[in-house]
């Protein structure tokens, strides 16, 4: 997340490209907005399935940043490919466990000051280990499918240096379309009294069944992604609150219950960073990393922003015509229209702070999110662990039930629901 974001011209002076680090703290921004306002406005929350909510961008536009500012890391990589394949290794895999611990339940948030986790219920994936799959393959393509620019050419070709970049991503859509579309999904179930009756409280314990039986069913109960992640992860790690529960078919209580008229689907986990979303979450990183080589190897603002215009228009048209064709736009499944149309914005929104920073040099309006852009990871930190809610809970008037913390909750949240439960970082 906070990869260097520095162009290195032929000259011996280090140009900062200050509009990439407003981008990632904008992002920032946009990730506390809404985990902490999305329970409040609802809009501004993720879509429940279908649809394209606010919450829906902060995802894409972490990958994109990612990639943009891998191939500024690259550009004068190491001699040794192999010394650069181990380091890209190493950060992807840091970076991997260090999300396993902040969002694998080690943290037990706001209602509770204890922590630890029960390895027969730790969350295996979330966003910090989508971020680092994103980053490896985008890296590997860097380092290794890179071809060299031809002796004798006065223009840089993009086409003849990366066009092995754009064939892995083809190759990942078509891989993500097959499994997607062609794999079948037959009943199944599912026993919520075993490691989740702390979510679900009841005394006997239930068993639901799934009646599916289908082939490219794109709902959230019969979709190949789940079935994917329940096969190979397993139920229980699993993220237990997905956001599929706010559709009006599960009938969600004031107090956050699932009610036992709901569909038997409602009551099951689901990872919205689940392993096959996460293959077109890497396409992303790697459209990031063509924004980057615009940037790294052309140096006038003009030329930048054509290249960067002609792939959002792109990018935009083509989400658009897959999404009237029937595709869906779906985060939790990252599906290609979903992928196309938020690559777009990605690359639309950091045209115009290019152009507000980086070509008119307007820093005073954005310095904050500047400022959390330089910072973004330990923001990520202190947020998605909840340290920074517990520190500011921890002053009160008179007894520890008297804190801003609680008050923000009585007064706004709880018309709505059970927010003392819901803070975390599922963006």
């Amino acid at each position: 997340m906070a990869e260097e974001s520095q162009v290195k011209p032929t000259t011996t002076t280090t140009v900062r490209v200050v509009s990439l680090d407003v981008f990632r703290g904008l992002s920032v921004f946009l990730m506390m907005l809404v985990d902490y306002g999305g329970s409040m406005l609802p809009i501004i929350s993720h879509a429940p399935w279908n649809g394209l909510h606010l919450a829906d961008f902060v995802m894409p536009f972490f990958l994109f940043i990612l990639g943009i500012s891998l191939s500024l890391l690259f550009k004068r990589r190491p001699h040794s490919r192999h010394q650069a394949t181990s380091t890209a290794f190493l950060r992807a895999l840091k970076i991997f466990a260090l999300g396993i611990l902040l969002q694998g339940g080690y943290f037990h948030g706001t209602t509770s000051f204890t922590y630890g986790v029960d390895f027969l219920r730790i969350r295996f994936l979330g966003i910090l280990q989508r971020i680092s799959i994103g980053y490896i393959v985008a890296a590997l393509c860097e380092i290794w499918l890179t071809a060299p620019q031809p002796q004798g050419r006065t223009q840089f070709s993009f086409f003849n240096c990366y066009y092995c970049h754009w064939f892995v991503a083809l190759i990942l859509l078509a891989l993500y379309s097959g499994l997607l579309y062609g794999l079948y999904v037959p009943d199944w179930q599912f026993d919520i009294s075993a490691s989740t009756s702390s979510l679900f409280p009841n005394d006997g314990g239930n068993v639901y069944t799934v009646n599916c039986s289908v082939r490219g069913d794109l709902g959230p109960a019969c979709n190949s992604a789940g079935m994917i992640d329940r096969y190979i992860l397993g139920l229980d790690h699993l993220y237990r609150k997905p956001v599929y529960r706010n559709l009006k078919e599960c009938n969600m209580s004031a107090k956050g219950q699932i009610l036992d008229s709901s569909p038997s689907w409602c009551h099951a986990p689901f990872d919205p960073e689940g392993i096959l979303s996460s293959i077109t979450a890497a396409v992303s990183c790697i459209i990031g990393l063509q924004y980057g080589h615009v940037l790294a190897h052309l140096e006038d603002h003009k030329g930048r922003l054509k290249y960067w215009l002609r792939f959002s228009v792109s990018f935009l048209a083509l989400g658009l015509f897959l999404a009237l064709i029937g595709i869906p736009i779906n985060k939790s499944l990252f599906t290609i229209s979903y992928m196309l149309l938020t690559s777009a914005a990605s690359g639309l929104t950091f045209i115009v702070l290019y152009v507000l920073v980086d070509v008119y040099d307007h820093r005073r309006l954005t310095s904050v999110l500047e400022w959390m852009g330089k910072h973004a990871l330990s923001i990520f930190v202190l947020v998605s662990s909840n340290l920074a809610v517990i520190a500011i809970q921890g002053f009160y008037w008179t007894k520890p039930e008297n804190n801003i913390i609680l008050w923000i909750v009585s007064r706004f949240v709880q018309k709505n629901n059970n927010i003392l439960t819901s803070y975390s970082t599922a963006a």
